[in-house]
């Protein structure tokens, strides 16, 4: 999470010096494991286990809508889909048969379209020799919450996708773990209204610039709700935290906001009641951990997978994605403060709000996400049998 993004390619160099070890490690193994369960950067994996004898699961960290976005294994091998420009990756995939807005913003991608790849092995030839090399795929979704796009992937891949629900976040025993940081939190959250908060956190990856952090800054100040704002601490020698923050923020916001430099127990904090809604960069993972307490959403991607993400949302009228301009990614906090009323206090945001709710029953439902689990163990034990 402390490398920035163009460097991310040696962390995957890095990852496929493993392979030598993990072949080692493989062949010497007693007993052999009956199956091997991996994610797209481990594209060399497949046909080592094969010569094994060992079953491959292909798990996918992204839902459904995702990865047929990607496109079918054949065409992430070859490119034969032909997207090479930032623009190629603004239209639907002509292998989605049905109306949709999944697809990304110029500025969510170019960085990606133009990034070296001193890896040698791009991302697409990483999924789609994981998932060619798989024997079924594993998928961190709901097939209730995105059917049809589970349905697609299905036929594209042409082997079995399998759910292993959303894994939800577990709150048992984690404020003991998180000690005097969730007191201080509970405490100032204890004295805010039921459903009042916004909760603002961008994850530990996405790094604002200075003119995008003051837009949401004052989006927030001028919004007039409640909020909890988690940054991360900037760096520099200097050590003051505030240098980004517009002059005189904290003093005007003091009691109705709150700012917080460095991590914080985000599951604890979304199980709260004071919060309302969740400003959130939507990475999959905190969608999971939002909707698992029916916060409505309001969305604001930044990288990878979460301008998908966001348009899968808007659609499933869950969320609600702040305006920005397609090209550079700009806003004004105009718009923060608009999107968030809406979503927060809006008569026309009711909708949203309530289908937020009613998600608790699909993302937060512990018994219905273990029986996703025990499904899938028990398809791996069937196939394995059954070979």
């Amino acid at each position: 999470m402390d490398i920035p993004f163009q460097k991310s390619q040696f962390l995957k160099i890095a990852f496929d010096s493993l392979e030598s070890q993990l072949t080692q490690f493989l062949q010497t193994a007693d007993p052999k494991p009956d199956w091997i369960i991996f994610d797209y950067a481990s594209h060399w994996l497949p046909p080592l286990v094969d010569k094994l004898g060992i079953s491959r699961a292909f798990f996918s960290l992204f839902n459904a809508a995702t990865m047929a976005f990607l496109g079918p294994a054949e065409v992430l091998l070859s490119g034969q889909d032909n997207r090479k420009t930032a623009d190629d990756f603004t239209v639907v995939p002509e292998w989605v048969p049905f109306e949709s807005n999944v697809a990304f913003r110029v500025h969510e991608v170019v960085k990606f379209v133009e990034g070296s790849n001193e890896s040698g092995t791009s991302d697409s030839v990483r999924f789609g020799a994981a998932i060619n090399g798989s024997d079924l795929i594993l998928m961190r979704t709901c097939v209730e919450f995105e059917p049809e796009w589970f349905e697609l992937l299905s036929e594209l891949y042409r082997k079995p996708v399998v759910s292993v629900g959303v894994l939800p976040p577990d709150l048992e025993g984690n404020e003991l773990e998180n000690g005097e940081k969730w007191v201080c939190v509970r405490g100032w959250l204890d004295k805010q209204s039921v459903s009042s908060v916004v909760f603002v956190a961008l994850g530990t990856e996405a790094t604002l610039t200075q003119t995008e952090l003051n837009e949401l800054a004052l989006g927030l100040e001028q919004c007039g709700l409640p909020f909890f704002w988690v940054l991360r601490t900037p760096p520099g020698p200097s050590g003051d935290e505030s240098i980004l923050l517009p002059k005189g923020f904290e003093e005007r916001v003091r009691g109705r906001g709150m700012v917080h430099f460095g991590w914080v127990p985000q599951v604890e904090i979304l199980s709260h009641s004071a919060i309302g809604g969740f400003l959130t960069h939507c990475g999959w993972n905190s969608v999971i951990e939002g909707l698992a307490f029916g916060r409505v959403l309001i969305l604001f991607p930044v990288m990878n997978d979460q301008g998908l993400n966001a348009r899968l949302l808007q659609g499933k009228k869950v969320g609600v994605e702040i305006p920005r301009d397609n090209s550079d990614g700009s806003f004004t906090s105009d718009s923060v403060v608009d999107t968030v009323r809406f979503a927060m206090v809006g008569e026309g945001g009711e909708s949203t709000r309530a289908n937020a709710r009613e998600m608790r029953g699909l993302f937060g439902d512990k018994n219905r996400n273990d029986h996703y689990v025990d499904s899938s163990v028990h398809c791996l034990l069937e196939r394995k049998t059954s070979n």
